[in-house]
C-alpha cells in the first residue's frame, strides 16, 4: 500500500472532503484544484484504505476514483451505500469513463454525481458545493428528527411521573384503611400532580402551535396585592406537604394595576413556582418576591413589576442561565443533568417576551437560584 498523503488541515469547521484515487499525481491534482477552497482535504491511497478508515475520518463529501486496484471506485461506492453509517455521505466519481454503460453502473453503485477526467477546476468545485449543501441539509434533518426523538422522550419521562404518583395515592385511598386526614393529604396530592400534569400539557400545546408575537394577549387591570395573597394561599399548602417553607413578600407602598393576560401570566409564574418547588430539598425555603419600580417617561412615570421566584436547591451554572428558556436547548440541558430545564422554563420567557418584559435567572448565593421576571 502507498504512504497516505497528509491532511491539508483548515479550521474546526470546515467541510471534509475524502480523496480516493491510487495515483499520487491524480490526488496532487486535486488538491491543486481544491487547496484555495476552505476545506480540509484527507486522502486515501486504495478503496481498502478508505473503507478501514472511514470512521476516524469523517469525510462530508468523497471524490472517488473509479479505476483503483484490489477495490474498485463501484465497489467501494456499493460498499459505503449499504452501510447505515456512511450512506448519506455524497458520493462524487472521478471516471475517465464516460460511456452509458458505466455512467449507469456507477448510478447503481449509489453515486450522487461524476465529474469526468481530466477534471476541470470550475466543474469540481461545483459539484462539490452541490454535495455539501445535500450532505448539511441531511445532517440538520438529522439533528431535528434526533432532538424530536429526545424531546418525546422527555416529555414521556416528565408525563409518567405525576401519573405515577396520582396512581400512587389512589390505590392508598381506595384500601380506605388511611385516617381522614391521611385521606385529605392524599387528595391534595393528587391534585397537585394533576395541576401539574395539566400544566405541562398546556405548555407543549402553546409552545407548539404559537410563538411570542402570535399570542394574542386580554390585558386586564391586576390587583397585585390580591394576586400575591391568592398565589401564597395556593402554594404554602403544596410546599407544607414537601416539608418547604413557602415564603411571601409584597412591596409595602401601594401597588399601581398591572395589565396583564392574567391567565397566561399566572401560568407562567405557575411553571416558575413548580420549578423551584420541585427542586426544592427538605427544610428549604422558597421566596416570592413581588415589588414595583417607576420607569420615567417624558409624558409620565409608568408602573413597572419585578417578581423574583428565589429556591434554595439547585444552583444554575452561568453558562447555562440563557440556554434554559431555549426550547432548543432543553434536551441537551436535561442530557447533562439540569433538573431545572423543561418546556415550562421556554413557555415563561414566551409569555413574559409577550408582554415586553424579560425573564432570567441569577445565582442565590450561597445556594440556589432567582428566577426574575419584569415587565
Amino acid at each position: 500500500m502507498m504512504s497516505q498523503q497528509p491532511t491539508v488541515k483548515r479550521s474546526a469547521n470546515s467541510p471534509r472532503v475524502l480523496i480516493v484515487d491510487d495515483e499520487p499525481l491524480a490526488r496532487d491534482t486535486l488538491e491543486a484544484l481544491l487547496y484555495r477552497e476552505s476545506y480540509e482535504l484527507l486522502f486515501a491511497t486504495s478503496g481498502i484504505d478508505a473503507l478501514q478508515r472511514m470512521s476516524a475520518l469523517a469525510p462530508d463529501v468523497i471524490l472517488l476514483d473509479v479505476m483503483m486496484p484490489q477495490m474498485t471506485g463501484f465497489e467501494l461506492c456499493q460498499q459505503l451505500k449499504k452501510s447505515s453509517k456512511f450512506r448519506h455521505i455524497p458520493i462524487i466519481l472521478v471516471t475517465a469513463l464516460d460511456g452509458p454503460k458505466e455512467l449507469v453502473r456507477g448510478l447503481n453503485a449509489g453515486a450522487d454525481e461524476f465529474v469526468s477526467k481530466p477534471v476541470n477546476g470550475h466543474t469540481l468545485r461545483a459539484r462539490i458545493r452541490s454535495m455539501l449543501r445535500i450532505k448539511a441539509q441531511y445532517d440538520e434533518l438529522e439533528r431535528i428528527l434526533r432532538l424530536r426523538e429526545l424531546l418525546s422522550n422527555m416529555i414521556v419521562h416528565d408525563m409518567r411521573n405525576p401519573l405515577a404518583v396520582i396512581l400512587i395515592y389512589i390505590q392508598l385511598l381506595k384500601r380506605k384503611i388511611s385516617s381522614a386526614a391521611d385521606q385529605d393529604r392524599y387528595l391534595e396530592l393528587i391534585h397537585t400532580e394533576a395541576r401539574q400534569l395539566n400544566t405541562f400539557l398546556d405548555d407543549i400545546l402553546m409552545l407548539a402551535t404559537t410563538g411570542k408575537d402570535d399570542l394574542a394577549l386580554e390585558r386586564i387591570g391586576v390587583d397585585m396585592t390580591k394576586f400575591g395573597l391568592e398565589l401564597e394561599h395556593n402554594y404554602r399548602a403544596m410546599a407544607d406537604l414537601k416539608d418547604v417553607r413557602f415564603e411571601l413578600i409584597q412591596a409595602t407602598d401601594s401597588p399601581p394595576l398591572i395589565y396583564l393576560d392574567i391567565h397566561l401570566f399566572q401560568h407562567a409564574l405557575d411553571n416558575l413556582i413548580i420549578n423551584a418547588l420541585k427542586t426544592a430539598a427538605v427544610s428549604s425555603k422558597i421566596t416570592l418576591w413581588i415589588e414595583y419600580l417607576r420607569q420615567s417617561s417624558k409624558q409620565n412615570e409608568l408602573p413597572m413589576l419585578r417578581i423574583n421566584v428565589i429556591d434554595e436547591g439547585v444552583s444554575i451554572p452561568p453558562e447555562d442561565r440563557e440556554r434554559i428558556f431555549d426550547k432548543d436547548e432543553i434536551v441537551n440541558l436535561r442530557q447533562s443533568d439540569r433538573s431545572q430545564a423543561g418546556l415550562g422554563l421556554a413557555f415563561c420567557r414566551m409569555v413574559i417576551e409577550a408582554h415586553g418584559g424579560r425573564i432570567f435567572v441569577t445565582d442565590n448565593a450561597p445556594q440556589g437560584s432567582v428566577f426574575t421576571l419584569e415587565i
